[in-house]
């Protein structure tokens, strides 16, 4: 069986949460990138408590191109520190996962 997730990552620019997605997209490490946004986005950063309009990308892939995905997001990012979190993805219809296979695979 696949072991699909979906991975997430946010950025403070559009056009590189476009970049991202159209990235990782084009190397076939995801077959969906769901660009989301603006959200405002709530944390501390460095003792201090912080707000940022922010882009959400929900990636959809394989858990075995995870580090490839990894990578490719730290390479392109401008954040320091990015999130940049996996979810499994349980359950799904088959006829989306079968694309979501397919797509993987090139097909």
């Amino acid at each position: 069986m696949d072991h699909f997730i979906q991975i997430i990552t946010t950025t403070d620019d559009e056009r590189l949460a476009r970049r991202i997605a159209d990235s990782l997209v084009d190397k076939r490490l995801a077959a969906c990138v769901q660009i989301l946004g603006p959200i405002t986005s709530v944390y501390r950063w460095k003792g201090k408590m912080e707000t940022a309009r922010e882009w959400q990308c929900l990636v959809k892939t394989s858990h075995d191109r995870y580090g490839a995905v990894e990578a490719t997001i730290k390479a392109i990012h401008s954040y320091e520190t990015p999130e940049i979190i996996a979810l499994p993805i349980a359950a799904g219809s088959r006829e989306y996962l079968e694309w979501l296979r397919d797509e993987l695979a090139g097909s």
